[in-house]
């Protein structure tokens, strides 16, 4: 480890090393770069960069500890890397492999569980990805990095304890791989949101451990001397007092029948079992309905935010549980209770509670924010609660250390949604469970206002126990608060990306930011945020725009020969394509995916348009400069197509064995690698130079082949080696969804069985059946036998493929060779695989009607091609693509519904391709 890394821990004692100068102290360090950084933001230029959060100066700065961490774009990021990375060395060897991780790793880590995120990697299943592609002091960037797991799993490679160490290397020994290389690596962390950046810098950045579990047991008992009387409550004896963990506050219902009240807690939950019944009973006329059949009782009151008359649910506090010694005990409030609570809320606002409105989006459109009118964030806490979290808020912010308090108000801030409405009831006989539902705004009927020390006082010892055994160090990470489409970094700067970007609509980030953030003062600026969001009239189109700008820039900072892991969960084909697609036109080349979910079958069932949902890893890598200058150099060539496959092959796994069963390598298949042979000419603006049967052709005689993968000849003797030691043959399960993949299905079943139609269409029926893409045709069996395949029709010599067929699978024709009729009767009317140069000519005959049919699409109407055939579309987009005939491939796909180009990764590609073209033309 360099002595950078071995510098100071974090404390404030003596002189500390940044970006190359020494300062006396971290204070030092902190004001010289703070003062820097309040100047640069009275600069408007610096303002106006994209992805610029939204909040005054005072807040960011609050927030931030320059040069490591700033709640805005960071102006020392370039320094950093320029400073502790290394320049990109051509002449340096680097050869890897990809490598897929296990993103349920470490999800019960006590570092992972610190603070919670929307969506978290565990740091422990980023690390074995770090180990494998980078060396000790590489920088790792993720410009997605959320609560910075990433980073956190950078610094773990150099601190991981001994047992984790000897179970890792002894996975990787069994599974043939290198011994990893022990040693912290940099992070460059960016995201969109500061509220995601703080989490991330506080994980990341040094502190004083000890000194921040004083401060927090001090803020603490300084809240409970301050506020404590208001979550007291007498025991059942009349005699002792005991402290609230939380009170239980219900909706209430009209009654359909005879408009009375009804309590939904007194109504709904079974006190001895804790169930909660799904139908509720008047308890003035007994009346019966499902509370969903009930409208909630409303009540008026002034808003002290803006002075006006309002309407609110009316909440009754229904249950108290608190606790005396370790015993826990529950009862209804009392009158004492009542009066308590109504003096809470004849109190003025207070002054630290943020009162802006929430912002216009789904969430609020739509469900209970909607019914329960909760606008604002002032709305989300009941008066109790608003006087706890703000005073919880102003001790942390008081603190006179910055850096205590920073972690201050990282352990603080985790009770924003505790404290809040969204916080629910949701009691079992075993346990009384209070819990917010993740990833969505939600304010439930039963409602749990918890106490501050029912929520922070295990949390702040937990924190101190983890953050105890981790220690971050100094000068090894930066993190950045801006858009991934604008980095402020260097070309060629990085050494790999690890990713786990949003993708669709899953996560509404900014929007659910900015409760957190309205705490902070500084709030997302929503813009360039990739998502597909009705509201702010994002589509799919939109989305993928901005992953893909997102991807140039990885692809721009990356270092050429190097890797990007991106982690993709979600079950829409066409957010799927997006990414292929982004990926592609960035400059990546996809080597391997791999799904997480053991259940999940074949690659086609992962990307097909009715995939579940599931978690699949993405190995890309930047290819190296000697490509693209050979490229450059020869043209649309077929050297230039087999010049890329070399390369390509070099960097796809020889062989996948998880217990003991060989996998099949998708990529190796040969269809994959002409797919990506043809985005990577795509991509560059030129011609495809060979046709899919020239190519496919030329793989056979240039490179050697097994079990239907393609290897370079110095790869295939260790996949020979491997493939010995088991005792089956990799199977490649395909799945049916288009004209496509129906042919790769029925030249499996044929290579395998040589078949008449008869004995082809009931499983052909099978195949093609719930899978089917919306608004692709279906074929007949018959025409695709036709169009691909050769029937023997009795005459002549049986061919070789169901000879060899029938006399393995029936006795009586083993050894009957010369009784040629016997032989012919049993062959006539199968369909079979033809030779390669057959197959060639049969390929060049279906492609020329194809483009007769495509000729009928262009002059169809949108109505006309509400069902079209992939096949078709394909052909002609790619021949318009190398006759530079760019309308017709826009023209056509106006005609096309969206779903037909945003589920099919090649029309997509062509279609983005052309429109690029035609704007550069414009």
């Amino acid at each position: 480890m360099t002595e950078q890394l071995k510098m100071d821990g974090g404390k404030n004692g003596g002189p500390v090393e940044c970006l190359g100068m020494t300062f006396p102290s971290d204070d030092a360090r902190r004001d010289h770069f703070s003062g820097l950084l309040e100047e640069r933001l009275k600069d408007p230029d610096f303002r106006n960069q994209e992805g610029f959060p939204q909040g005054a100066d005072d807040a960011i700065l609050a927030m931030s500890d320059p040069p490591y961490y700033t709640a805005c774009p960071n102006p020392w990021l370039a320094d950093f890397v320029e400073h502790y990375g290394s320049p990109y060395d051509p002449t340096r060897s680097y050869a890897r492999e990809p490598m897929a991780i296990d993103v349920s790793v470490g999800k019960t880590d006590a570092l992972y569980k610190a603070h919670g995120y929307h969506t978290k990697v565990p740091h422990l299943a980023i690390v074995p990805s770090i180990l494998h592609f980078t060396d000790p002091d590489d920088i790792v960037l993720d410009g997605f990095a959320g609560s910075g797991m990433t980073g956190v799993a950078a610094q773990w490679c150099g601190t991981a304890p001994a047992a984790y160490r000897h179970q890792l290397e002894m996975e990787w020994k069994k599974a043939g791989m290198e011994a990893p290389k022990w040693g912290a690596r940099r992070a460059v962390l960016n995201d969109l949101s500061p509220a995601a950046t703080f989490i991330g810098a506080n994980y990341n950045l040094p502190f004083d451990v000890d000194a921040f579990a004083k401060a927090g047991k001090q803020l603490l008992n300084e809240v409970e001397k301050e506020i404590g009387w208001m979550y007291k409550t007498l025991h059942s004896d009349g005699k002792t007092e005991a402290r609230i963990q939380y009170t239980v506050w219900s909706d209430t219902f009209s009654c359909h029948s005879c408009s009375g009240e009804i309590v939904f807690t007194e109504a709904a939950l079974d006190m001895e079992t804790k169930k909660v019944s799904k139908t509720l009973v008047c308890p003035h006329c007994g009346a019966e309905a499902a509370k969903e059949k009930m409208d909630l009782v409303f009540e008026n009151f002034i808003d002290p935010a803006t002075n006006t008359m309002t309407q609110r649910p009316k909440r009754v506090p229904s249950l108290l549980v608190y606790k005396i010694g370790k015993e826990t005990f529950e009862k209804t409030p009392d009158q004492q209770d009542i009066e308590r609570l109504s003096k809470i809320a004849e109190l003025d606002l207070p002054s630290a509670l943020p009162t802006t409105t929430l912002p216009d989006c789904q969430m609020t459109r739509v469900g209970r924010m909607r019914t329960t009118q909760t606008e604002a964030i002032h709305h989300m806490y009941l008066p109790r609660a608003a006087h706890g979290m703000s005073l919880l808020w102003q001790r942390a912010q008081s603190h006179p250390d910055p850096k205590t308090r920073s972690f201050l108000v990282y352990m603080v801030e985790q009770a924003i949604w505790g404290m809040s409405i969204l916080a629910r009831y949701t009691p079992t006989h075993f346990s009384q469970v209070n819990q917010y539902l993740s990833g969505v705004f939600y304010v439930a009927s039963q409602i749990s206002e918890c106490s501050p020390w029912y929520i922070l006082d295990g949390k702040l010892k937990r924190l101190v126990s983890a953050f105890g055994k981790y220690q971050a160090k100094k000068n090894v990470t930066a993190v950045n608060t801006g858009s991934a489409t604008a980095l402020p970094l260097p070309d060629n700067s990085i050494d790999y990306v690890f990713t786990d970007p949003p993708f669709g609509e899953n996560i509404y980030y900014s929007d659910l930011n900015f409760l957190v953030e309205s705490w902070h003062g500084v709030t997302t600026d929503p813009t360039p945020e990739a998502i597909v969001d009705r509201v702010r009239q994002k589509a799919v189109p939109e989305y993928q725009h901005l992953m893909t700008q997102s991807f140039r820039e990885y692809f721009r900072v990356l270092k050429p020969g190097r890797w990007m892991t991106v982690v993709f969960s979600n079950s829409r084909a066409a957010v799927w394509n997006s990414i292929q697609v982004g990926l592609q036109q960035a400059g990546f080349v996809v080597a391997e995916v791999n799904a997480l979910d053991k259940k999940q079958g074949s690659f086609q069932q992962l990307v097909s348009p009715n995939a579940v949902k599931q978690d699949l890893v993405i190995s890309a890598y930047k290819p190296n400069g000697g490509l693209e200058t050979r490229l450059a150099e020869r043209g649309a060539a077929p050297e230039s197509a087999w010049d890329f496959v070399e390369t390509h092959l070099r960097q796809l796994p020889v062989s996948k064995v998880k217990s003991g069963v060989i996998e099949i390598v998708v990529e190796r298949d040969p269809r994959r690698i002409y797919d990506r042979m043809v985005a990577w000419f795509i991509r560059h603006d030129y011609p495809v130079p060979l046709s899919t049967e020239e190519f496919l052709d030329g793989l056979r005689s240039r490179y050697p082949e097994r079990d239907g993968m393609v290897f370079l000849p110095e790869q295939v003797t260790d996949y020979d080696k491997k493939r010995a030691k088991v005792e089956q043959a990799p199977q490649i399960e395909l799945f049916v969804s288009d004209e496509r993949s129906a042919i790769d299905w029925l030249t499996d079943h044929l290579r395998k069985r040589p078949s008449t139609y008869q004995d082809i269409h009931p499983d052909f029926t099978v195949q093609i059946g719930a899978g089917w893409r919306k608004h692709e045709e279906k074929p007949e069996l018959s025409a695709l036998l036709e169009d691909n395949f050769l029937r023997y029709d009795g005459n002549g010599d049986v061919p070789s493929q169901i000879h060899s067929y029938l006399s393995t699978n029936f006795r009586d024709l083993r050894g009957l060779e010369k009784e040629e009729t016997l032989l012919q009767a049993k062959a006539k009317g199968r369909w079979y695989v033809p030779d390669p140069n057959k197959a060639k000519d049969l390929e060049q005959k279906r492609e020329r009607a194809l483009l007769k049919e495509f000729e009928d699409y262009k002059t169809a109407t949108k109505r006309q091609l509400k069902e079209s055939r992939l096949e078709v579309l394909r052909a002609g987009f790619k021949a318009a693509w190398a006759a530079k005939d760019y309308q017709t491939i826009i023209g056509i796909a106006d005609k096309l519904p969206s779903e037909t180009l945003q589920e099919d990764e090649k029309l997509l590609l062509w279609y983005d391709q052309a429109l690029t073209r035609m704007e550069a033309d414009a």
